[in-house]
């Protein structure tokens, strides 16, 4: 696993720590061993998981500012997990309304060591979010118009939401409420996935 990580990392010019790298495949091994019984995520193999999981999730890393972020709906902690590993100076609230999700990612952050992490379920919209947040992240989550609803009280006056889709989704930009606007659209290139991928950045004006 450590060298199938280490293969796809170098493809994508991602350089980590050996502490990182097992804290990553650590992560990976809780997911397959608890995805069994709570059924975490619909890839069961644990190397397909590194791609579709591990990598997917990193690759965002270097685009994400500032130093506290939420990941709403975040699952079985992604992206937040993996990005906490790869982002040791940030922190990052794991939000979840799924209580079986939750008592999972405090297994992975007592089981990893992970000081930056918070596991929290609550439904998005009843969650107070102060101080208020760097960024607001999402990964397959509903569309931009529903996220920036739905979090619109999460980001700080500064904060961005970043949005983790796969095809570039020109429909729900045009969709937007007047008061935000998309300051980026990032193609992602993540080794050995098929399929597109990008990274919308979106602020309040």
């Amino acid at each position: 696993m450590i060298n199938k990580l280490s293969q796809l990392l170098n493809a994508a010019n991602i350089s980590l720590s050996d502490q990182q790298k097992q804290q990553l495949v650590g992560y990976v091994e809780l997911l397959h061993k608890w995805n069994k019984a709570y059924n975490l995520t619909s890839v069961r193999d644990p190397q397909e998981m590194l791609v579709r999981h591990i990598l997917d999730s990193i690759v965002v890393s270097p685009y994400l500012q500032g130093e506290r972020f939420i990941d709403v709906g975040t699952g079985p902690g992604l992206p937040g997990i993996p990005l906490a590993i790869v982002r040791p100076e940030a922190h990052f609230t794991l939000l979840d309304s799924l209580g079986k999700r939750v008592r999972f990612l405090r297994q992975v952050q007592f089981a990893l060591g992970l000081g930056n992490v918070e596991p929290v379920q609550s439904r998005v919209e009843a969650f107070n979010g102060e101080p208020p947040f760097d960024g607001v992240i999402s990964r397959a989550f509903a569309s931009l118009n529903d996220m920036v609803s739905w979090c619109h009280h999460l980001p700080a006056k500064e904060g961005r939401f970043y949005a983790l889709k796969g095809q570039r989704p020109d429909d729900e930009i045009a969709a937007l409420p007047p008061q935000f606007r998309v300051t980026e659209v990032v193609a992602l290139k993540v080794p050995e996935l098929e399929g597109e991928r990008h990274l919308v950045t979106i602020q309040s004006v």
